[in-house]
């Protein structure tokens, strides 16, 4: 065996690139960018990493704790709702409707809102860090549990055994690749969690000093803090991927759709249980609602429920003026948002594909793909917003990089989930590659990319909200950011109510196309 004398030139690309590029970000830097306060160099931000350790440290440690308690909480809640909608199929529904609208709340209203529930302390940060993540991994995981065949659960019902056998002998595998592609998701998304409930009102923590970084206009600093706290979000995504890899080490099992079964239903059957399901859900939300501001017993002029919310928007002599107002302010957000949430998606799924078809350029391009979904959007609003402008091309760029990073995750393991023998069926034909593609691995991505787009409705919402309330000075965030500081709670809550609207109705339209979808790629599978 002949030892080589030259290290593989596919093993080096990627240090090779990533070298290039923070030679050009450094040049850039001290030229063409040097004037425009906007790009602190490679140099320099190491510089003032080293020179303020003790400060960073500190605030990273804090933030680390509330992101690590909020990650464990959250998926913790994500893994026990999954469990509970397989084993007891009759609160399906009612607990993805719910977990939907608790997860559509727009974090940028609902910091304020826990601030005042539990005062001082980091409550209101880890809860923020938990309700970031919790989701991300629902969703997957459902997908995973849902979509096994059905011959697999018909085996265990033969022998006797109930719902639970089924989920821990038969789905719980089938759901485990998915569940390690949501953990990878949330691991970032528990970070900026955290840092989000530091803006709202902490005094110590990455948020804290991203906030003082960005009001002193201190590009250095902020690019600090940035890639601090992007390092801690990467190395999180590679140990839980690298978790995944050590747990999934057998051949994956075939998942093509995300509803199983293949029992027919009647047409009003179909119709009537979407619409219990829709006002069990409600009903369950109105009492959550209302139970919350009693067993806290929040003080009225600040905890507003759904009849006040109603008044002001509806029944209330200036109704009319405040409906105008807030409406006027989610155009100018679903203006930017739309366009930001299909070109993120477009953009996840193309890369998916080609990093699967194309290993060099993976290998190239996935670190640079983790590292933009993995520095905090308090970080990344104001720079882009500085690069780029306060029009349209900024923020659909901030909602863009949010949303492609959790489509990119999901297509990829969607496009992996092919097993062994169907790539072995094709190679024995002899064919091509784009065959293989289209016929096995785009219908095992396709689930995978509507349960990414489902998540990204939320985020997309949260990316654009964050992003007018710090920087652009328009559209619902920014009037949430008004409204709160001059203590207009009966504005404060209808925003939440719009915005938690308006993300479950997105969810549900993605959920529509979804279906339309599969009719395409597993018609079997949507008969129920």
């Amino acid at each position: 065996m002949t030892r080589r004398l030259w290290p593989d030139w596919q093993s080096i690309t990627t240090p090779v690139v990533l070298a290039a590029l923070l030679l050009a970000w450094e040049v850039a830097s001290r030229t063409v960018l040097a004037d425009q306060y906007v790009l602190a160099g490679p140099l320099a931000i190491l510089a003032r990493i080293v020179d303020d350790a003790g400060l960073y440290g500190r605030a990273l440690a804090v933030t680390l704790r509330e992101a690590a308690l909020g990650f464990l909480f959250g998926n913790a809640v994500a893994v026990l709702l999954a469990a509970i909608a397989i084993a007891i199929p009759a609160l399906d529904r009612m607990i993805k409707g719910v977990a939907l609208v608790v997860f559509c709340l727009p974090l940028v209203a609902t910091g304020p809102i826990l601030r005042v529930i539990y005062g001082v302390g980091d409550g209101p940060q880890i809860t923020l860090a938990a309700l970031a993540v919790y989701y991300t991994t629902l969703v997957p995981l459902l997908v995973g549990l849902k979509a096994v065949p059905p011959a697999w659960t018909d085996l265990v019902r033969t022998y006797g055994r109930g719902r639970w056998i089924q989920l821990i002998v038969v789905r719980a595998p089938a759901g485990l690749p998915y569940l390690i592609a949501g953990l990878q998701i949330a691991a970032p998304a528990a970070f900026l969690g955290a840092m989000i409930g530091q803006f709202t009102g902490a005094d110590r923590g990455m948020g804290v000093l991203a906030i003082q970084a960005i009001r002193t206009l201190d590009p250095v600093a902020t690019w600090a803090l940035a890639t601090i706290a992007t390092a801690v979000s990467v190395l999180a995504y590679l140990a839980v991927g690298w978790l995944g890899r050590v747990l999934t080490r057998s051949a994956p099992p075939l998942i093509l759709a995300t509803t199983g079964g293949g029992r027919a239903v009647g047409r009003w059957r179909r119709i009537a249980d979407p619409v219990l399901s829709l006002a069990v859900t409600l009903a369950t939300v109105w009492g959550l609602w209302i139970g919350m501001i009693r067993v806290f017993d929040l003080n009225p002029f600040f905890a507003k429920g759904p009849g006040d919310v109603f008044a002001f928007m509806l029944g209330g002599p200036a109704a009319a003026a405040n409906r105008e107002q807030l409406f006027e302010a989610l155009g100018q957000t679903l203006a930017v948002a739309v366009p930001g949430y299909v070109a993120g998606l477009a953009l996840g799924a193309a890369l998916a594909v080609l990093f699967d078809q194309v290993p060099l350029i993976r290998r190239t391009m996935t670190p640079i793909a983790i590292a933009l979904r993995a520095v905090p959007i308090i970080a990344t609003a104001p720079l882009v917003v500085l690069a780029l402008g306060r029009g349209d091309a900024a923020m659909i760029t901030v909602i863009a990089i949010m949303a492609f990073f959790p489509t990119l995750v999901a297509c990829a393991h969607g496009l992996r989930q092919v097993p062994p023998q169907v790539l072995e069926f094709f190679a024995v034909f002899d064919s091509r590659r784009l065959t293989v593609f289209w016929q096995a691995q785009l219908p095992a991505m396709v689930p995978a990319l509507f349960a990414s787009g489902r998540i990204a409705v939320p985020t997309v919402v949260l990316a654009a909200t964050v992003a007018e309330w710090l920087s652009t000075g328009s559209g619902i965030g920014n009037l949430m950011v008004l409204t709160y500081t001059t203590s207009n709670y009966n504005m404060l809550w209808s925003c939440i109510v719009l915005l938690t609207l308006v993300s479950a109705v997105g969810y549900a339209l993605v959920g529509l196309v979804e279906r339309i979808a599969l009719m395409r790629f597993a018609p079997e599978q949507v008969t129920a």
